[in-house]
């Protein structure tokens, strides 16, 4: 709430606290009247029908408790995350995946995407990694690599595809996948500075889905 910089703390921080109570309550009541269990954590403004967007405000990856309060373990379908794994270091990261591995039920998957560091454009790497120029890249803990990412989940637990990345050689991998089931802008087909042909812009997008024979 930059808007509410000139209140005196105490009453900027009760507003905070309303406005965080609201959004509790409107996703409890859109949680209530949806068949299917499909949420965005880091949503950041994004709407996708059928998809329950959260900010970390209300819904903290690394906060069980957060998770406690709307869902029961083995109860949600999906989890979109795009640009937000590399925002956390790599402790908090496996923290993530914990909770949402335990909460996924059996079958439900986890769609992830983060900057690829095997892309072969040094500007696109100097944009993203820890510190670089790009927007939101000051807050950037970890770079991450196709093995590298499906390695921490594979680790936790899950079956992972990996649907888009470049390897060490600078070869783009694809595989199809539909936005249906969660989408991603930052990709070879939707973000917009791909248009010319040319990939200047795309990520590590992976899907980690839970085991059906598998249950806490």
């Amino acid at each position: 709430m930059k808007q509410l910089a000139w209140l005196p703390d105490l009453i900027r921080d009760q507003l905070v606290q309303l406005k965080n109570r609201y959004r509790r309550s409107i996703l409890k009541n859109t949680l209530a009247r949806l068949p299917n269990r499909r949420i965005v954590v880091g949503a950041g403004g994004t709407r996708f029908e059928g998809w329950i967007p959260t900010e970390q405000e209300v819904l903290n990856l690394l906060i069980e408790s957060d998770w406690l309060r709307y869902f029961k373990r083995d109860s949600l379908d999906a989890i979109l995350a795009e640009h937000v794994w590399e925002h956390l270091d790599l402790d908090e990261s496996v923290i993530a995946a914990t909770n949402c591995f335990s909460f996924l039920k059996p079958g439900g998957y986890l769609r992830v995407a983060v900057p690829d560091g095997f892309h072969p454009d040094s500007d696109y790497i100097e944009s993203v990694r820890p510190g670089g120029y790009g927007s939101g890249a000051d807050d950037h803990k970890v770079l991450y690599t196709h093995d590298r990412f499906r390695d921490l989940f594979t680790s936790i637990g899950f079956d992972v595809v990996l649907l888009e990345y470049f390897d060490e050689r600078g070869e783009f991998h694809y595989q199809e996948w539909s936005s249906a089931d969660g989408f991603v802008e930052r990709s070879k087909r939707f973000d917009s500075r791909n248009a010319d042909g040319r990939l200047s812009y795309t990520s590590i997008i992976l899907d980690a889905r839970k085991p059906v024979d598998q249950h806490d």
